[in-house]
């Protein structure tokens, strides 16, 4: 299988880039996390003018229709840069489970980035991310879909993902086990590139880190046991990346093994960025725990999605099951 991106897969990750690199996404970032969004919507905004909400969205419905990689290309970039909101839920859930019920045309509204969407999803997603000021809706067991009533915000690791009890409201439709399946496919991969960017982030942080802090007259880094430290997460960010690709071409096929790929990077990547984030920790000493020190951010981040859509029990159970 050939995972090389194509020239638009490029652009695409290039325009992205640009644009969160000059939006100031960790800002908005921190006034979410105190509950300000206007800085996050600003930039949810700024994200939908070069499609990034509509990506899975129908294009009867005013979307792009793109497929599974090229979701996966922009939730690395958001999980590289930090952006703040129900990313996964809007992008990727939403329109695996409300297209073709009465509530696809809220659709219409993710894709000019005029609404977020959240869900609870029990047992897995007990909690709506970011619920307050968002289309929320309650999955039951069974396929059930409802609309979500917002209850009070729970404990979250993580104060830039707010978490909501939610309990059920008026029904929507029941949906096949398939779709269900589908939509949780989905949304763990895309936790997975999330989870992928964000390693890729605090491994360059690190890296640049190392360069600066000196001890005994020259940079840190420039020490053997520290370099080999930032060599493992290379090598374990670049082992997941592939499993990345190919769980979403799996999923762009409609393979029956696609759920087996998604958990496998779902695994990988949660494995690589939680050793991207202890190893962030060690170079940089006590100051990455600090409020101040952007790299508490990743720190953060990574600790919350390692056990979103799926902890990593469920996902290598999952992933032995298939392989027995």
């Amino acid at each position: 299988m050939n995972f090389a991106w194509t020239k638009e897969q490029h652009a695409f990750a290039e325009t992205l880039d640009a644009l969160l690199s000059s939006a100031r996404p960790v800002a908005a970032a921190r006034s979410w996390a105190l509950g300000e969004r206007d800085p996050g919507l600003a930039l949810w905004r700024a994200l939908a003018d070069v499609g990034v909400p509509a990506l899975c969205v129908p294009e009867r419905l005013g979307g792009l229709d793109a497929g599974p990689v090229e979701a996966a290309i922009a939730f690395e970039k958001l999980g590289y840069h930090g952006a703040p909101g129900p990313w996964i839920e809007s992008v990727a859930v939403a329109p695996a489970l409300l297209a073709g019920t009465s509530e696809e045309t809220v659709l219409t509204e993710v894709a000019a980035g005029e609404t977020l969407v959240s869900f609870a999803a029990p047992p897995l997603t007990p909690r709506a991310v970011d619920a307050a000021g968002a289309r929320v809706f309650f999955l039951a067991e069974g396929g059930a879909l409802h609309q979500g009533v917002t209850g009070p915000l729970a404990a979250s690791v993580d104060p830039g993902r707010r978490l909501f009890e939610v309990t059920p409201g008026d029904h929507i439709a029941d949906l096949a086990d398939s779709r269900v399946a589908g939509a949780f496919d989905g949304a763990a991969l895309a936790c997975a590139a999330v989870l992928l960017g964000a390693g890729e982030r605090l491994l360059a942080t690190s890296v640049d880190y190392v360069g600066e802090r000196r001890q005994f007259g020259r940079p840190v880094g420039q020490f053997q046991a520290v370099k080999h430290l930032l060599a493992d997460v290379r090598v374990a960010l670049d082992f997941a990346r592939p499993l990345v690709l190919g769980a979403a071409h799996e999923l762009a096929a409609g393979s029956p093994d696609a759920g087996r790929d998604v958990s496998a990077a779902k695994v990988a990547c949660a494995d690589a960025a939680h050793l991207a984030a202890r190893t962030a920790l060690q170079v940089h000493g006590a100051i990455a725990y600090t409020v101040e020190c952007d790299v508490s951010l990743w720190l953060l981040k990574v600790r919350a999605l390692m056990a979103a859509w799926g902890t990593a029990g469920f996902h290598r159970d999952r992933l032995i099951r298939a392989l027995i």
